[in-house]
């Protein structure tokens, strides 16, 4: 797929197709993310990837609100992103480089799990990206360590259904040029 392909045809799927996904695609989503750019090549991101059906229970009973448990039943793999704390952002004697501390660390995330989205996408995959969790129980169920904070799950898999995508907003409604 020709990228600018792969960025418009990306959308959230609610219902997946009880279908398994190959373990390569799996990785090369995890390699392609691992492309991104980090703060001081600090490289704080994190993915704690399940394909266990007794885990994927677990996670669905206990880490995600009732209504994204729904949205994701027959997904056949979750992905828990997560960043390690108090690195990217910081100095190296623990100070904050400026007022937004860890909020770099989940910026650096977002766009390692931009380009997870991405490659899920030109390789046919469909995914849903889920804010709305129980950290803690996710922390539990995985053996997380507190070092890291968890950000999101995502939902990978192969769409059961193809729902519209929402409308983006104009160009003129975003962009402010300041020419001389």
């Amino acid at each position: 797929m020709e990228f600018n392909e792969v960025a418009v045809t990306r959308k959230s799927i609610r219902k997946y197709a009880a279908r398994p996904v190959a373990k390569e695609d799996i990785e090369a989503m995890l390699r392609c993310a691992m492309e991104a750019p980090s703060w001081k090549n600090s490289q704080t991101a994190r993915y704690h990837v399940i394909t266990s059906s007794t885990i994927l229970q677990a996670m669905k009973q206990e880490g995600l609100a009732p209504f994204n448990a729904e949205n994701t039943k027959d997904a056949p793999v979750l992905i828990v992103t997560s960043f390690v704390k108090d690195v990217a952002g910081f100095d190296k004697d623990g100070t904050p480089s400026n007022e937004l501390g860890n909020l770099w660390g989940a910026y650096d995330l977002g766009l390692h799990n931009e380009n997870l989205l991405l490659k899920a996408r030109d390789l046919g995959l469909d995914t849903l990206v889920m804010g709305i969790r129980d950290a803690k129980a996710i922390q539990r169920l995985l053996n997380i360590p507190e070092t890291e904070i968890i950000v999101s799950v995502i939902s990978v898999g192969y769409k059961a259904m193809d729902p519209e995508k929402p409308k983006r907003k104009k160009l003129d409604d975003i962009v402010t040029y300041y020419e001389t």
